[in-house]
């Protein structure tokens, strides 16, 4: 038996919390909720298990899902892990996904906004005829993204 649950979040820790919430704001229509968060103390500490943690951030409303769905969480930590190269293959979380109507008007905006290339623009035909246009980058901390629009 499953466990009922509804989705809420997916959190990405950033180096810069306000400039890529700033990006995510500004390509692909995020909008901030309220409050900020700004916490520390014994009961982070004791949630993380990072001693001395303190992090800010701010939950971003993804388009598409009205003023109840679901948010990306963008946080830093004072305390910061380094990470490995940026793979679209590996293991773990691998990426989140927009819909847009012109992929590659989409990636050029990425671009310019100072994310990265992570492969080509490719179309695949899926078993049911249609066709899904895609490709992916990256935002300007290396975090992937997938730019897809589908035609019938």
């Amino acid at each position: 038996m499953g466990i009922p649950a509804k989705y809420v979040h997916t959190n990405i820790i950033a180096e810069d919390w306000r400039a890529l919430a700033g990006f995510y704001q500004q390509l692909f229509g995020c909008t901030p909720v309220p409050p900020e968060r700004d916490f520390q103390g014994e009961k982070l500490e004791a949630g993380t298990g990072i001693p001395g943690a303190h992090l800010r951030g701010v939950h971003l409303r993804l388009p598409g899902c009205g003023e109840n769905g679901p948010t990306l969480e963008i946080f830093n930590y004072n305390i910061l892990e380094s990470r490995g190269k940026t793979a679209v293959n590996q293991l773990g979380f691998g990426h989140i996904a927009f819909s847009v109507d012109d992929v590659a008007a989409a990636q050029k905006a990425v671009l310019q906004a100072g994310g990265h290339t992570a492969g080509e623009i490719v179309t695949l035909q899926v078993a049911t005829g249609a066709e899904v246009t895609w490709c992916y980058v990256t935002d300007p901390e290396g975090n992937i993204i997938e730019l897809q629009s589908w035609s019938k």
